[in-house]
């Protein structure tokens, strides 16, 4: 009799045992987290953040390595502050979105419309082609542009590219450009009347309870946020040169958190402060006058998960700064990483985080 209950208590040991371990709760973040460590290592990160979440809550969110090397102090994903790069073009999509349900902006209008005098170019462009980088605006025309180390009001920064002549007929071709959304932010706060920083502040960042979410002030201190690094030849880590960002926020100028981040990408998925009809607006792929899918909305890249259903995410480089945010509506998953090392390719990782975390 011993023998037999021996033998019954052993049983339900191996099985509570086999549960705990294969679990899927607890298999993908040991799985993702070896991953991650391994990434780390391997591009000579100094610091990176990941948060996860699934049907509107988080289920993972890890630091690792360190927002500052010299004196050592740990990535918290809570509180720990990244530039979030281009990332801020999906902000900045979102708070068009917001424009548009407060028919302040009527995004198939003539930038004109908004911006009289804009140096007029050969072709005219409309407020959705410049969101969708369909407008022929340039991107930055070497690393010096990139990296200006000189304060600007983002009407200022407009005197970089604004008398440039359009790189080809709006609407014919896809060219990436974040001068692009610097003129779109500027129309933005011609539309609004209220600065574009305050209007997202107020309108996403409150609402959202992104509390650790805020414009890149060259000039102001923040508390808990990341130092910022490049890499040697040698791939070691230095300080990166200081950078002013705030002329050109809505592209690549806001900081956060890697869990206000997933708040953010939560309202793709459950729209609290948009509507549905602007919300659609944004992350459906335009085309061009060819027919032809971009494959970029406003803010958002659109594609497919593994599994072949709706994807839309971003990637960000910016200095001090490798990023991406990715979006799962079917499955209602989030995931995001942020780091603070320039040029790191964050494609491959978010597609290996992917294959962790969606079912």
């Amino acid at each position: 009799m011993k023998k037999i209950i021996a033998f019954i208590m052993l049983t339900l040991s191996s099985v509570g045992f086999s549960q705990t371990t294969d679990n899927p709760q607890h298999t993908k973040p040991k799985n993702a987290k070896k991953l991650a460590k391994e990434f780390l290592k391997a591009n000579h990160i100094p610091g990176m953040s990941i948060s996860v979440s699934k049907h509107g809550k988080l289920i993972w969110s890890k630091g690792f390595g360190h927002a500052n090397l010299k004196p050592k102090v740990r990535v918290k994903p809570k509180k720990t502050i990244f530039r979030i790069a281009s990332i801020s073009k999906s902000i900045t999509g979102v708070a068009l979105a917001k424009l548009m349900d407060d028919n302040l902006i009527d995004i198939n209008k003539s930038i004109y419309d908004y911006l009289p005098n804009y140096p007029k170019k050969a072709y005219d462009f409309n407020v959705r082609q410049l969101g969708g980088n369909l407008a022929g605006i340039r991107h930055y025309k070497d690393i010096d542009e990139y990296a200006l180390n000189i304060k600007m009001t983002i009407s200022e920064g407009l005197s970089l590219f604004k008398d440039d002549d359009l790189l080809f007929e709006p609407g014919t071709q896809y060219h990436y450009s974040s001068m692009g959304y610097a003129l779109l932010s500027e129309i933005m706060e011609t539309a609004s009347g209220i600065p574009f920083s305050k209007f997202v502040n107020d309108s996403i960042f409150i609402p959202l309870e992104m509390t650790h979410s805020s414009t890149d002030n060259s000039d102001i201190k923040v508390t808990n946020k990341t130092e910022f690094y490049k890499s040697t030849s040698l791939k070691k880590p230095v300080i990166a040169k200081p950078v002013s960002n705030e002329y050109k926020v809505a592209s690549g100028g806001f900081l956060s958190t890697s869990e206000d981040i997933v708040k953010f990408g939560n309202e793709i998925i459950f729209p609290k402060i948009i509507s549905k009809e602007a919300l659609s607006e944004i992350i459906t792929s335009q085309r061009l006058k060819s027919g032809n899918k971009t494959g970029y909305g406003i803010g958002f890249s659109v594609g497919h998960s593994q599994k072949g259903t709706p994807k839309y995410y971003h990637t960000g480089g910016g200095v001090g700064a490798s990023t991406i945010l990715l979006i799962y509506p079917e499955e209602e998953l989030v995931i995001t990483v942020l780091t603070n090392l320039t040029g790191v390719n964050m494609v491959e990782f978010g597609n290996q985080l992917e294959s962790f975390f969606i079912d």
